[in-house]
């Protein structure tokens, strides 16, 4: 019976910034204003690749993928997370804790998979304009979103089922915002040296193969824009494919960052995360999908271009 008590878990306690009280109702306003804008930007987006007769290329479609997606990612935390900051009560059942788990991971390998695919689409668009039309046609372009979903999937099922079979002692504090799943795997009472490779094998092919898709793509597109002669052809070239890079620098440059830095033994060790720590998990949780629209909308005539128009039409119709 001892042992049960011991292994059996019904609930784990999201630390969040319970050691930080006074910055809790600052850290619901802040977070609370960045998702509206998330939804909003996002949404927007959504709406616009969809009514706009002039974006129903590859590229938009798959923006409107990545916009769903990340008003997706952060709809599995951040509502619970501004509960969490008002309520006393920060705990979460092991069961909501496993389907946060496997939404969170299915979401950012999708996110990492779509942007190698977006890459793609415009290494063809710059390097390849007279075949665009034959190589990212509809039946080329809809199964590599729908691919894209479906390793999301695929990958989260098998690292959630594995994590939720391990054995978890008395020690439910997970010091994060979320059910993040590294942070709940170290809780475990069990050797979870198989997850790990489980993880790093998933990392290698989902995270990292896709940046190596983007890193090959964008230099053979910068090779082809350094051979146009004209200053203004130049320009309208990298324009296409601006928004795409600055997406991927913030999205990738924040998660090597995070999980790459150098950290001390006594770090490693600690329960506490440190101030840089939390902060660099909500840039990369909050601010990277509320960003993703503004650099899209800011950096692309097409779209400010659509989205006048259908404020437009709203005007009119009223």
């Amino acid at each position: 019976m001892e042992w049960e008590n011991q292994t059996i878990l019904v609930e784990f306690f999201l630390k969040g910034l319970s050691g930080y009280p006074s910055l809790e109702l600052l850290f619901f306003v802040l977070i609370l204003i960045m998702y509206v804008v998330i939804l909003l930007g996002n949404g927007t987006l959504i709406l616009i690749s969809i009514l706009d007769s002039h974006l129903h290329t590859p590229m938009y479609f798959f923006l409107g993928n990545l916009s769903f997606l990340d008003i997706c990612y952060t709809s599995t935390s951040i509502p619970s997370t501004l509960v969490s900051f008002l309520s006393e009560r920060k705990t979460i059942s092991f069961s909501g804790c496993a389907v946060q788990m496997f939404l969170g991971l299915a979401m950012g390998t999708t996110e990492c998979v779509l942007l190698g695919m977006m890459a793609f689409d415009r290494y063809v668009a710059i390097c390849n304009p007279l075949r665009y039309p034959v190589i990212m046609s509809k039946d080329s372009f809809v199964p590599m979103a729908a691919g894209s979903w479906i390793i999301g999937v695929i990958n989260s099922a098998v690292q959630t089922v594995f994590v939720v079979r391990l054995p978890f002692c008395r020690n439910n504090v997970i010091n994060h915002f979320s059910c993040e799943i590294l942070a709940v795997m170290k809780l475990a009472c069990a050797d979870i040296s198989g997850n790990e490779f489980i993880m790093l094998v998933a990392t290698t092919l989902f995270i990292l193969t896709p940046l190596l898709l983007i890193i090959i793509s964008y230099t053979l597109i910068i090779i082809s824009i350094l051979k146009i002669r004209s200053s203004e052809g130049r320009s309208k070239a990298f324009s296409t494919c601006s928004a795409h890079l600055t997406v991927v620098i913030i999205f990738y440059g924040t998660i090597l960052f995070m999980y790459m830095k150098p950290k001390s033994t006594e770090t490693l060790n600690s329960v506490e995360l440190d101030a840089t720590d939390k902060l660099i998990s909500l840039f990369y949780g909050v601010i990277t999908p509320m960003m993703n629209p503004l650099i899209y909308s800011l950096r692309n005539k097409d779209v400010k271009e659509a989205v006048k128009h259908l404020l437009r039409r709203n005007v009119f119709n009223k």
